[in-house]
């Protein structure tokens, strides 16, 4: 038996309009699961690929900035699938300017989506996995996680406080059959990342200290992911994995 085999299994993704969302729901299709995708803007790209690898996709239009609609978008999933197996909290915003002109606005905005909606995502997933037996919830963490950036102070503590958050979960619910993990990824072309792209002297500094020698694709993240969400990771909790072609080795 493939441990690495999603087949059969209800995955969560949010986020997954574009970007690093849209590749883990690709990924966890091409594995065998059927993909809720949620969202606020369109997802009919991520539907494609979904569709494309064979499996049934669910897009829900949702914006995290409230807990408004945690509770529908886990219920809508489960009442699609008849369960929830796999919840890739994926969703985030980010926030630039110095740390001594930030605004509170800017401050809270980050925090709701990228630490608050985590949690009670998760929440209301485990809420639905421990009764079934167990299941797979997969943070999208950040080198931010361990490191302290620059100029996104609301960020960094987002992505800090997530990583504590999956170990604080872990901790909880390990003995209950879900596993909590994170994935740290590294500097990726993403809508995220197009401010430093477009910043020559950043991008090219950035790209010096990346072993790997190129930012990473999108696609290069599902594989972590489709761990993570298997069988394969059954005794891995509360890891904070990097996908980040070496940076954090340098």
């Amino acid at each position: 038996m493939n441990p690495f085999d999603l087949s059969g299994k209800i995955a969560l993704v949010t986020g997954a309009n574009t970007g690093l969302g849209q590749a883990i729901a690709a990924a966890l299709a091409q594995a065998g699961a059927d993909v809720a995708l949620a969202g606020r803007s369109n997802m009919a790209e991520t539907q494609a690929a979904v569709e494309a690898a064979g499996r049934r996709a669910l897009p829900i239009k949702a914006d995290l900035s409230s807990l408004e609609p945690v509770e529908r978008i886990v219920a809508e999933t489960v009442a699609w699938g008849g369960r929830l197996d796999i919840l890739v909290n994926n969703a985030g915003i980010i926030r630039r300017a110095d740390a001594i002109d930030f605004t509170e606005a800017d401050w809270d905005a980050v925090m709701d989506v990228n630490l608050k909606a985590a949690f009670f995502l998760s929440q209301a997933a485990a809420r639905r996995m421990i009764p079934q037996g167990g299941g797979k919830i997969v943070n999208i963490a950040s080198l931010l996680s361990f490191q302290g950036g620059i100029r996104i102070p609301s960020y960094t503590a987002s992505k800090s406080g997530l990583a504590g958050l999956t170990r604080l979960l872990a901790c909880e619910w390990a003995g209950k059959g879900v596993n909590v993990n994170a994935i740290a990824p590294g500097y990726f072309v993403t809508n995220n990342t197009q401010a430093l792209i477009a910043d020559k002297a950043r991008h090219d500094a950035i790209l010096a200290r990346i072993p790997a020698g190129h930012w990473g694709r999108p696609q290069e993240i599902g594989g972590a992911a489709v761990f993570l969400s298997s069988a394969a990771a059954d005794y891995v909790h509360g890891v904070v994995l990097p996908v980040d072609g070496g940076w954090l080795a340098r």
